[in-house]
């Protein structure tokens, strides 16, 4: 896909036609958004998947309308690479500070562990890995 091409008006009808068949209320609320990923509320990448919904919640109702859906969409397919980092910085930084800071950087990798963990069963002792804080320590 050509990441400089703007969306064209039958893309944007299609897309908005799959919106409607997944909301037809017009938004889609947390609980729709980890369906959809197949996260339910115990689930390792639950923390992982609130954090996105949140990044796509541009306004902040706990809702994701058509625009923030246009807009998650337009990153995800079309975005060039500085904007999906800074996308992705932003669902890290999770109090906004614009910085990623000790606690919220130990959040992400005991979420990698625990996602590594629920898809690769029982982490092998044999690994010799680091846990999560030291991991941490190490980067900072």
């Amino acid at each position: 896909m050509d990441t400089d091409k703007e969306i064209d008006v039958a893309e944007l009808q299609e897309w908005y036609k799959k919106f409607v068949v997944e909301c037809p209320s017009g938004t889609l609320f947390m609980h729709e958004f980890k369906s959809f990923f197949g996260v339910q509320e115990n689930q390792e990448a639950a923390s992982y998947i609130e954090n996105m919904f949140r990044a796509f919640d541009k306004n902040g109702d706990n809702t994701i309308d058509f625009l923030e859906y246009v807009a998650a969409l337009n990153l995800v397919l079309r975005g060039k690479l500085e904007h999906k980092l800074k996308w992705t910085f932003k669902m890290y930084d999770k109090d906004g500070s614009g910085c990623i800071d000790k606690t919220e950087l130990l959040e992400i990798v005991e979420a990698i562990y625990r996602m590594k963990k629920a898809c690769h069963g029982e982490l092998d002792e044999e690994c010799n890995l680091m846990t999560p804080d030291q991991v941490v320590d190490r980067i900072f």
